[in-house]
Parts: structure tokens; C-alpha cells; sequence
């Protein structure tokens, strides 16, 4: 099946394109998605439907600072200024706007547009709910218990419990338009063809898995960061050697994730390979559903031994950061676990053998995979690698081959759903920039789907009172002592196939100048130019 999704013609992925572009200051774009990510506001398409669709065309009260590419990302003011939880109530956050902000069609952006794309996430009676953006949107602010006009530049969001996560959750609201939505007869399918955002770049042409074009907002509210490209051009080429082609064909000057085997001749060909270490891993999320053979943490650990890692890193040129827990060496919650990952077949089949399977009686069991997609890496040929690793032990890996998108909305339905076809695990690639969705998002008990994204229903009160404790420790210092413990647990208890980091490689063509790659899954094209 694996080799099947490989072959996906190469002519399909490169028919995409009549004839090269040859004009000047225009940044075409080869991403991995399948499809342009969803257009108003609350992207889908995973990280990459953020980093092309989300914060380009949209901003969030709080952004990210993609500046900079020697120092981790971290928060920083967007449409609010600034931010505080009340010190007698920690329940209650007040948010500041940015004033004179204006939305694509024109409008103002105020306090009610706040109020009215929290609606749009949250109260399904509201006339603008829309549950495809939900979908997206609703798992990622979990803590929102209410919010509220203060005055016509001032918010107020309380929380279900005191949350110090909560500026983490915000960023990724995405605020839209409600004058566009007005507009356009209250309609979300209109707004995804002419969507009005208040971010750096406007959509003005898209057609559904072949291509979009967003051109600068010349009245962007942050000068700095208003584009200098005239055009940006994002093209669906989910198939590696497809990017690639296109790339040397001139018909794209930019491509996400370069197949590895591919990559010292893309070098030789004078294109430019950037590369940086991202909170981003590659794991296999192990359901914990009644029946499923990950419940034993004797299988969990003698998975996590049998892979080798090393070897991995070899078939990918180099391009992986070998993976020692749920976050890489040297993070600053990595804590010490008691549990080594590392190659030890040894000690892999003994765990093994002791839960009653071995190469001559394998346990067998099922794994949802994507042949591509956000921050999936080389997820065909990867899957395979890991397979035969873990048969030499004992476990024998069937694989079920789903679009990425059709992956995420597995993902959100939760193992014990129909549409997980039986499968006991999902190669899923996590972004892990901040404590929520870096940790508390995956393993909470009350986040189980459909509130939250607990996929693998993994339900432990011990882990439950590190998470809290990691809500209600508004102090950093406090707060990464309770992290690093939490992330312990994660690798003494072995609870995600944990295989590798990834290092963000594209390539570009050399008339590709000014790039800055963050430290982030987002990246910013506004100070971008293209070499005549």
C-alpha cells in the first residue's frame, strides 16, 4: 500500500502548472497539503494550513515573533497590545486592542469583532457559528469559559479554572471579518472565496486544490511587516519527487519538506537548502482504548527500543534530530527521565516475551499513516522503516494509507471511533511550542474527543494533577519545574512511539533573498524579495 501511495504520478502533481511564472517579485510555493487550506479564518491542513492560510491572511490577539532564527519563537503582541489575569481572580483576563486596526473590506477591528469570532468557535446557537472553523478552532481554546465587551478596545475572557496556558490558547484564534460576513449575505462559503482578515497578506484568487494567490495589504497595521513581494503563490504538490520536478522545472522557487535522497542534487543544482531545529516531533500516538495491546507498558517500552533511530537518520540524510523523549535533547522541559531511548533488541524482545509475543508469535496490530502532509517529514518511507523495525522484535505493523486531512479528522473523532478503522495507533507529528499544546492537549482525561484531542483516550489522575499544576503555576520558573516532571513521565511511561525531530528543510531557488526561518512552525514572508 505504501508503495502504491509513492507512485502517485509525478505528471498529476507537475500538471498543475500550464507554464512557468516568470514575472518578477511573485513567490510561488510547493506546500505538501493535498488542498488549499480553509480560507476564513480557523485553518485546516494541520500547521501548515496555519503557517499559509492562517497567519498571512488573519492575525490572532496574540502572535508569534518569526523574527529571528537563532532563539526559540515566543509570544508577542498582535491585535492586543497587551494582556493580564486579575491578581484577585485569576479566572479573568483582561486583553487591550490595538486600535485604528482595519480589516481587509475596511471595517474597524474592535472589541466586538472579539466577541463575534469567539462566537463563530463556541456558541453554536450564534447566527455566524461555523462548525467546519469549530472543528478547527474550538479544541485549541479549551480553557474559555466566557468573554465579554469591556469598552470598544478592551475584552474580557474568563476561564473555566485559572489557566496560565491562556495566551498560548488565544494565538491561534484567527480573527475574520464580521462586515465581510455581513456582506456577503452571512455566508462562510462566500467569505471563503473573497475572506477579509486584518493580517499582512489578502487572498485574491483561489481554486481548490490547484492554487491561491494572496497579494499585500498595503494597510497593514504593522508597517514593518507589510510584504515586499507583489504576489504569493501556494500550490497543493502533496508527492515528494513531484516538488522537487516542479522546483527544477521553474514552475515553483520554494518547496516544503525535500524528499532527502533528493536534496545533494537539489544543492548541486545551486538551490539553497535552509534548515532549523523547530518544536516539532514525529511519534506514533498509541491508543489506550480498552483492548488495545499499548496498554501495556512492557509493548509501549519495547517499541520505543526497537527502532533505530540512527539508522533513520542515515535514510534521511541527516535531516532528524534523533528523538530521546516527547521533546528533544536540551529542551528546556526535557527534565531527566529514568528511560532511555535507544536501540536495545535485546532488551526490546525480552519486554516483549514477557507480554507474551516474539518473532514466532507476533503481536499484530494496526497503524493509521499519511503519504504526506504538515510536518509529517518522509511519513511513506519512514512508516516503512519503523515497520520492519519493529517485526525484527515481534510486532507486526499493518498500515491503513489516509489523506492528511482525513488523518486530522480521525484524529479529532478519537480512537474508539468508527472512523478509526480498528487501529491501535497514528503517525501524528506534534507541535510542541507551548505547555498546552505541546503536552496537556494529548493526554488530559477530560479532553477526550470530542471535547478536546486526546486521541488515545489515555486517562491517568497523576498526570491529570501535573497538568493542573502546570495551569495554576503562573510563575515561569515554577511552571518549568512542573513541565520538566511532566515530560518525564511521558518517556518513563513510554506513552508515544517517539521516533524523531524534525529540521524544517526547504528549498528555494537562489532568486529566493531575505528569508529568516523561525524557530517555529509559522514562518514570515513579509520581508521576502525576488532576485531579478
Amino acid at each position: 500500500m505504501i508503495r502504491s501511495a509513492l507512485a502517485l504520478s509525478l505528471a498529476a502533481g507537475v500538471a498543475l502548472f500550464a507554464q512557468p511564472v516568470s514575472a518578477q517579485g511573485i513567490l510561488r510555493i510547493g506546500m505538501t497539503a493535498s488542498d488549499i487550506p480553509l480560507t476564513t479564518g480557523q485553518t485546516d491542513q494541520g500547521g501548515e494550513g496555519m503557517r499559509f492560510m492562517g497567519y498571512t491572511v488573519y492575525d490572532a490577539l496574540i502572535n508569534w515573533d518569526l523574527s529571528k532564527a537563532d532563539k526559540a519563537s515566543d509570544l508577542m503582541p498582535g491585535l492586543a497590545t497587551s494582556w493580564a489575569v486579575d491578581a484577585a481572580d485569576k479566572t479573568k483576563w483582561t486583553f487591550v486592542l490595538r486600535e485604528g486596526v482595519k480589516f481587509h473590506d475596511g471595517s474597524e477591528f474592535t472589541a466586538e469583532a472579539v466577541v463575534w469570532n469567539l462566537d463563530k468557535l463556541l456558541k453554536t446557537e450564534a447566527a455566524q457559528f461555523d462548525q467546519r472553523q469549530a472543528a478547527q478552532g474550538r479544541s485549541r481554546i479549551p480553557a474559555v469559559a466566557g468573554y465579554k465587551v469591556i469598552d470598544k478596545y478592551k475584552v474580557e475572557i474568563t476561564t473555566k479554572a485559572p489557566d496560565a496556558t491562556l495566551p498560548y490558547q488565544i494565538a491561534w484564534v484567527m480573527m475574520s471579518s464580521p462586515a465581510q460576513w455581513e456582506k456577503l449575505g452571512k455566508s462562510w462559503e462566500a467569505f471563503a472565496k473573497t475572506p477579509s482578515g486584518t493580517g499582512p497578506w489578502q487572498l485574491t484568487a483561489f481554486q481548490p486544490r490547484e492554487r491561491a494567490e494572496l497579494t499585500p495589504f498595503k494597510d497593514y497595521w504593522d508597517k514593518a511587516r507589510v510584504p515586499k513581494l507583489d504576489k504569493l503563490v501556494l500550490l497543493p504538490l502533496p508527492e515528494a519527487n513531484a516538488r522537487a520536478a516542479a522546483l527544477r522545472g521553474g514552475q515553483v522557487d520554494w518547496i516544503e519538506a525535500p524528499s532527502p535522497d533528493l536534496i545533494p542534487s537539489l544543492k548541486g543544482a545551486g538551490f539553497k537548502i535552509v534548515t532549523n531545529a523547530y518544536p516539532h516531533n514525529w511519534t506514533w500516538h498509541l491508543s489506550r482504548a480498552e483492548g488495545s495491546p499499548w496498554n501495556d507498558i512492557r509493548v509501549r517500552k519495547a517499541a520505543n527500543l526497537a527502532v533505530d533511530r540512527e539508522g533513520l537518520k542515515e535514510l534521511l540524510g541527516g535531516m532528524m534530530i534523533p528523538a530521546e523523549g516527547f521533546y528533544p535533547p536540551g529542551h528546556q522541559w526535557f527534565g531527566n527521565p529514568k528511560f532511555k531511548l535507544r536501540l536495545d533488541q535485546a532488551e526490546a524482545k525480552k519486554l516483549l516475551a514477557e507480554a507474551g509475543y516474539s518473532p514466532a508469535k507476533p503481536l499484530q496490530t494496526r497503524i493509521l499513516i499519511a503519504p504526506s502532509g504538515s510536518g509529517q517529514m518522509q511519513p511513506l518511507p519512514m512508516n516503512e522503516f519503523v515497520q520492519q523495525n519493529l517485526a525484527e522484535i515481534g510486532i507486526k505493523i499493518d498500515f491503513e494509507v489516509v489523506e492528511w486531512n482525513t488523518l486530522i479528522n480521525i484524529w479529532r473523532a478519537g480512537a474508539n471511533h468508527e472512523s478509526s478503522r480498528k487501529a491501535t495507533g497514528m503517525n501524528y507529528t506534534y507541535f510542541i511550542q507551548d505547555p498546552f499544546t505541546g503536552l496537556i492537549r494529548h493526554l488530559q482525561c477530560d479532553l477526550k474527543p470530542p471535547a478536546g484531542t486526546n486521541w488515545g483516550l489515555y486517562c491517568d489522575p497523576e498526570m491529570d494533577a501535573l497538568f493542573a499544576q502546570i495551569r495554576t503555576t503562573f510563575d515561569p520558573v515554577e511552571q518549568t519545574k512542573i513541565l520538566q516532571k511532566t515530560h518525564e513521565k511521558y518517556v518513563d511511561d513510554a506513552l508515544f512511539l517517539m521516533v524523531t525531530h524534525d529540521v524544517n528543510p526547504r528549498a528555494l531557488s537562489p532568486k529566493v533573498k531575505g528569508f529568516v526561518q523561525a524557530q517555529n512552525w509559522f514562518q514570515d514572508f513579509s520581508p521576502i524579495t525576488m532576485d531579478k
